[in-house]
């Protein structure tokens, strides 16, 4: 069988700011950017990997959702405890201080963890938890 990963979807509240995070702090690729019923939709992804894309969307965008849905999903982003996404680099402490720079929230400095891999973490604009690997 052969399946790979084509897209995910993280929430964001602030498109322009989640834009920065993952254009200019990650260095990841636009390649689209829908507006959609006062709606904004931006995918992005690793320039190497083009058949990888995250979207950016809304948060509790789909129809379904309630209003008490919608809130609870903000309040879990608020605490950052409702996303996140864990990449991975060869070179840990350049994406590290990449994301810095770029002004993102850090929750944990490159560390050598206990089970046996050296990563770091940081929110995006949305509270998402971004964990970062290092491999190779």
């Amino acid at each position: 069988m052969d399946i790979t990963i084509h897209q995910t979807f993280l929430p964001h509240t602030d498109p322009d700011a989640s834009l920065a995070f993952y254009r200019d702090g990650l260095g990841f690729e636009v390649r689209n950017d829908v507006a959609n019923e006062g709606l904004r939709f931006i995918t992005v992804g690793p320039p190497e990997q083009p058949e990888t894309s995250l979207v950016l969307e809304p948060p509790a965008a789909h129809p379904g959702f309630t209003e008490d849905d919608r809130r609870t999903i903000r309040q879990m982003m608020d605490k950052g405890i409702f996303a996140g996404l864990i990449l991975a680099t060869s070179d840990l402490d350049a994406a590290f201080e990449r994301l810095r720079k770029h002004g993102a929230e850090v929750i944990q400095e490159p560390t050598e963890q206990p089970w046996g891999v050296r990563d770091c973490a940081v929110r995006d604009p949305a509270g998402n938890q971004i964990r970062i690997n290092q491999f190779g």
